[in-house]
């Protein structure tokens, strides 16, 4: 049972905030981190490395070497799809987009990023962005964290 999912976006390369919000997920204890796109850059991945749980995400529309994203993630057990991506958990339809999306009709959960804007609402369906990991367009890095049991986020700014 997952209770804790930590959620990611528009990394664009910003190695110390990865490492620095990989540190927060940990300390956390999530169980699943969710990236939203946008982590450019395949050697953005190695700053996962550390991780003490899986990462799922799915690309952005900045993520050029969509074959070497793909290497990767397959080196560090990371999951890399195309947007939209449907993931269940604990019963929970969650729908992974990079750019905000109407969610479908079933889905209970929707992630995404793109705005670099973090964002927590309810229209009908819980709708999280966590935000810029990177920090380049508002200088102000931010992750999610999410308690399914609760349907309860936070956001954490670093």
């Amino acid at each position: 049972m997952i209770e804790k999912i930590g959620i990611i976006s528009d990394t664009h390369d910003n190695l110390p905030n990865v490492r620095t919000a990989t540190k927060i997920f940990n300390e956390n204890n999530v169980s699943l981190v969710i990236h939203c796109g946008d982590f450019v850059a395949p050697f953005t991945l190695a700053a996962f490395k550390d991780l003490k749980c899986p990462l799922v995400g799915v690309f952005g529309n900045c993520d050029g070497e969509i074959d070497y994203l793909l290497t990767q993630a397959q080196k560090y057990n990371f999951s890399i799809y195309q947007p939209p991506y449907n993931l269940e958990i604990n019963s929970k339809n969650i729908l992974i987009s990079h750019k905000p999306i109407k969610p479908e009709q079933d889905t209970d959960i929707l992630l995404c990023g793109h705005t670099h804007k973090s964002e927590i609402k309810y229209e009908n369906v819980l709708v999280i962005n966590p935000g810029e990991a990177s920090g380049w367009l508002f200088n102000y890095p931010t992750v999610a964290i999410l308690n399914l049991k609760t349907e309860k986020a936070e956001i954490i700014n670093f």
